[in-house]
């Protein structure tokens, strides 16, 4: 039976959906140095499209999004929210990876994923990717980012992570 890792994202301004982009490219490179493209299945889904059947069928998960005013974006808590009872005690020990964007410190949206995480059973694989946008005026916050490179290789290296277990 193939091993399915599913990452599922929200983003405002497109820097947690590159990173979601980019750990799905890194998972996809494990697969291909593998060779087990046949036992592994990768789907990326919106936080919006997210719901509990998807939730159920990964062996892994992966959740990116940004930190809105100190917070988890709504987003991802609504989707978060909407799927947490129809999975409790339904996902124990399956692996999970968190990546964050920040306007710099990323730590009320990284607690917020950990605790559901948390309540949900799952196994933190690797810590928490917090990336520091270094957005702070209005404008940056709002504008569109781009992710520089060395945080996009560090995001394919969570997606890689992740596969690597389900193998």
């Amino acid at each position: 039976m193939p091993r399915q890792l599913t990452i599922i994202w929200h983003s405002r301004t497109g820097a947690a959906r590159q990173m979601a982009q980019a750990a799905a490219r890194g998972a996809r490179a494990i697969v291909d140095e593998l060779q087990a493209g046949g036992d592994f299945i990768l789907r990326v889904l919106t936080a919006e499209e997210a719901a509990a059947e998807d939730l159920l069928a990964a062996d892994g998960l992966i959740l990116a999004a940004p930190e809105n005013l100190g917070s988890l974006s709504g987003a991802m808590k609504e989707c978060l929210d909407r799927n947490y009872y129809a999975v409790l005690d339904r996902l124990n020990g399956r692996p999970y990876a968190a990546i964050v964007t920040a306007g710099s410190d990323g730590q009320g949206a990284l607690r917020q994923i950990e605790r559901i995480c948390t309540g949900w059973r799952l196994a933190q694989a690797v810590p928490t990717l917090i990336v520091p946008m270094q957005a702070q005026t209005p404008e940056a916050i709002l504008a569109p980012k781009t992710v520089p490179a060395e945080w996009l290789a560090r995001g394919e290296t969570v997606g890689g992570t992740l596969a690597a277990l389900l193998l």
